[in-house]
């Protein structure tokens, strides 16, 4: 589901365009395929051969979402700061991709969607793109920067910020023309922090 079929390449990128359009400026509940159809000149046949159905666009979209994550983390340049290309991760390519796709963001990230089901449609694209992050973080435990703490844990922690960092820009409570150095002095604190304070020992259950 989600996956181009009979229609070219190029057909289902005009009829994701146009639904991440609709979805941006009216909301989700505003999307439908007959829109999506005659927002691209086509007919609502050509978007179920493509998608087959309403939630297969939805689940395209979220696809979408981290399909552009994963191509833009695997883009950015690598220096000899592990710290700070981690940190440039998070402002470079997550705050950018939620800004500049706040519907994708909603969608594939928050999940804001009636049926939380649809998710697993765009699960391993969504495992491929957090792979990508994990590699980053990867070359702070080599350099002795994560405090004995999991890679995971911190993959966690760091997604987690992002994703809150860029929920409150999204709704305007970020000072103006100060979003992105906030961006910066929270991620580079989580990013020092990791290697200053070491994991705490997991507990052990009681049998």
């Amino acid at each position: 589901m989600g996956r181009p079929r009979r229609h070219g390449a190029r057909t289902a990128e005009s009829l994701l365009d146009a639904a991440e359009r609709i979805v941006e400026s009216e909301g989700l509940d505003a999307l439908t395929v007959r829109r999506v159809a005659d927002a691209v000149g086509t007919t609502t046949r050509a978007v179920y051969s493509v998608f087959g159905s309403k939630d297969g666009l939805v689940v395209a979209l979220g696809a979408r979402a981290f399909e552009l994550l994963r191509a833009d983390i695997e883009a950015l340049a690598t220096t000899r700061d592990p710290a700070a290309d981690l940190v440039e991760a998070g402002v470079g390519v997550f705050r950018r991709f939620a800004t500049e796709h706040p519907a994708l963001f909603r969608i594939g990230v928050q999940h804001s969607f009636p049926d939380a089901r649809l998710a697993a449609g765009f699960r391993d694209v969504a495992a491929v793109a957090l792979a990508g992050l994990a590699t980053r973080v990867e070359r702070l435990e080599a350099a002795g920067l994560l405090g004995g703490r999991p890679v995971r844990d911190a993959v966690r922690a760091f997604h987690a910020l992002c994703e809150g960092l860029a929920a409150i820009e999204l709704r305007g409570l970020l000072p103006a023309g100060e979003e992105e150095r906030i961006w910066r002095d929270a991620l580079a604190a989580l990013v020092q922090g990791f290697a200053s304070q070491p994991a705490r020992p997991r507990s052990r259950r009681k049998r």
